[in-house]
């Protein structure tokens, strides 16, 4: 055989390899490279055993409905998968409506900006982000409003990984992100022109505790809107398959218990909100939020294929592929709690602190 076709096939393949391991990733904000998959702030030897001892916690419930208990849970969970997220969905850790002729990206982005538009704040006004995350909303807001977006959360990585991104993006002067628990805030009472939360607030074991704090530090007569994980009119406790998909997602994604709709604008009142507006953004004319993810099932695959090669050749840590794994039957049951209408990620509630 000829030289030159031998030395193009095996640059094709050399180009191809660099290209599936190195640069290939289904995000659309490509913050990570499938070959820097980590376990956050774990170290890599850990990170197995970090995943067995997350899922151990579900072994013992009563665990789970303490306050001083799940600050470390949660944080183990994000350790784990904050880096798999960034890769396979981007650096907004939520859900949107799916939009006519708009990418998911820009939905996105939609989502985010109309959470700070409910606001009412002016460029220079202080608002929080309540569970930030690595701060793709952080970013959005901040570019959307001129507002400055301070955001806490948990753990220590995605402190860092906001931080670059806010460096990258240039909005560093409007982002600021400090590390710590939205249950105890390192912030003086009365001190933020807006507060909000996108599918954060679901890892507090008692909703009304973070409620308490998000009220605590708003002005008075500001506003706080949050999009709540929540079951909806449609579940049935009773409904042994409705049991089973609602578990589900709150084992795949760190949550202490899901909350029935009906309870938020109660929960708000009793911390002493005025509720200003509620809605179910998941409901019509709103396309399926989880059409994402069943679009995402081939590209799931690719990237478990990946993982375990990373895995097997030692570049990513051991027990990465279980936590791949975990989030992708964690998808299924979303897209199960999507299609029998019985959760919804995005329950609207907007809030206003008294004179």
């Amino acid at each position: 055989m000829d030289t030159l076709p031998l030395l193009c096939t095996a640059a094709m393949i050399a180009g191809g390899i660099y290209w599936f391991v190195c640069i290939l990733g289904s995000a659309e904000q490509k913050g990570k490279r499938a070959v820097d998959l980590s376990g956050g702030s774990i170290d890599s030897d850990k990170v197995q055993d970090n995943y067995d001892s997350y899922w151990s916690f579900f072994k013992r419930p009563k665990e789970i409905e303490k306050a001083e208990k799940v600050p470390a849970f949660v944080d183990t969970f994000y350790n784990l998968v904050t880096d798999i997220y960034e890769w396979g969905w981007g650096q907004s850790f939520h859900f949107s409506p799916a939009l006519p002729g708009k990418s998911n990206l820009e939905a996105t982005k939609i989502h985010e900006e109309m959470a700070v538009d409910l606001l009412n704040v002016k460029p220079g006004d202080k608002i929080l982000d309540a569970g930030c995350g690595v701060g793709g909303p952080m970013r959005a807001i901040a570019a959307h409003s001129g507002a400055n977006v301070v955001g806490i959360t948990i753990n220590e990585y995605q402190v860092n990984r906001a931080r670059l991104h806010n460096k990258k993006a240039g909005l560093d002067s409007l982002c600021e992100v400090v590390c710590g628990n939205f249950l105890e805030m390192p912030f003086e009472g009365n001190s933020f022109d807006g507060v909000y939360s996108i599918e954060a607030t679901c890892h507090a074991p008692k909703l009304e505790d973070v409620y308490s704090e998000i009220y605590r530090v708003l002005k008075p007569g500001a506003l706080y809107v949050s999009y709540e994980w929540v079951t909806t009119e449609f579940f049935d406790a009773s409904n042994e398959e409705h049991v089973e998909i609602i578990q589900g997602i709150e084992r795949g994604d760190a949550l202490p218990g899901l909350r029935h709709y009906s309870d938020i604008a109660e929960i708000a009142k009793k911390v002493g909100f005025q509720v200003v507006k509620e809605k179910d953004l998941a409901k019509p004319p709103a396309n399926p939020w989880w059409s994402r993810l069943k679009m995402g099932r081939i590209a799931y695959w690719r990237n478990h294929i990946l993982v375990i090669i990373l895995s097997f050749l030692g570049i990513a840590p051991k027990g990465t592929v279980d936590v791949h794994e975990m989030l992708f039957v964690t998808a299924d049951y979303l897209t199960r709690g999507g299609e029998t209408k019985i959760f919804t990620p995005m329950h609207m509630i907007l809030c206003r602190k008294p004179e």
